[in-house]
C-alpha cells in the first residue's frame, strides 16, 4: 500500500508539469526540446555544475555534455560562468527565463505543500520532514545534490 501512495504522488507532481508545460506550448513555441528539458532540471539540481560535473551525472560524454550546453546558452535558458579558482572552469548557472519555466512545477509542489500543513497537525508536518531527510539522505544517497531552501 505504501508503494502505491507513493507512486501515486510522485506520478501526479509529473504528470501536472507535463500538463502545464503542455499547455504553455498551445499559447508558445515550444523552445525547449524533451531532452533538454531533462537537462535543465539535471543541471539546477546540481546547483552550479561545470560541464564535466554534469556529464559525469549523466553519464555522457563531455563532447557531448558541451554540445547540448552549448545549446541551452544559444536558447538563454543557462549562461557559463568562468570560475573564480580556476579561470579555465566553467560552472553553469540557471537563466531567469528557466527560472520562469521551472516555476510550473515547483509552484504546484508549494501549493500542495501548503495543502499538507494546513490539513495536517504540526506534529504529523514534522514527521513528514524527518520521514522526507531521512529518504533524501540515507535511501537515496546514490543521487547526490546540494541542499535546496525554499521560502515558506
Amino acid at each position: 500500500m505504501l508503494k502505491n501512495a507513493f507512486f501515486t504522488v510522485y506520478t501526479k507532481f509529473k504528470l501536472h508539469f507535463y500538463k502545464e508545460i503542455f499547455q504553455r506550448f498551445q499559447t508558445r513555441e515550444a523552445s525547449l526540446t524533451t531532452v533538454e528539458t531533462f537537462c535543465m532540471e539535471t543541471i539546477q539540481a546540481l546547483g552550479k555544475p561545470t560541464i564535466n560535473e554534469f556529464a559525469t551525472f549523466m553519464c555522457i560524454s563531455p563532447p557531448n555534455a558541451a554540445y547540448k550546453v552549448n545549446s541551452l546558452v544559444k536558447k538563454g535558458y543557462i549562461r557559463k560562468v568562468q570560475s573564480a579558482a580556476d579561470r579555465r572552469e566553467y560552472h553553469l548557472e540557471v537563466t531567469q527565463k528557466y527560472i520562469d519555466y521551472y516555476n510550473i512545477s515547483t509552484s504546484y509542489m508549494v501549493e500542495v505543500m501548503d495543502r499538507i500543513t494546513r490539513r495536517f497537525s504540526p506534529e504529523d508536518c514534522r514527521r513528514l520532514e524527518e520521514m522526507l531527510t531521512v529518504i533524501n539522505r540515507e535511501l537515496m544517497s546514490e543521487v547526490e545534490i546540494p541542499e535546496v531552501r525554499i521560502e515558506d
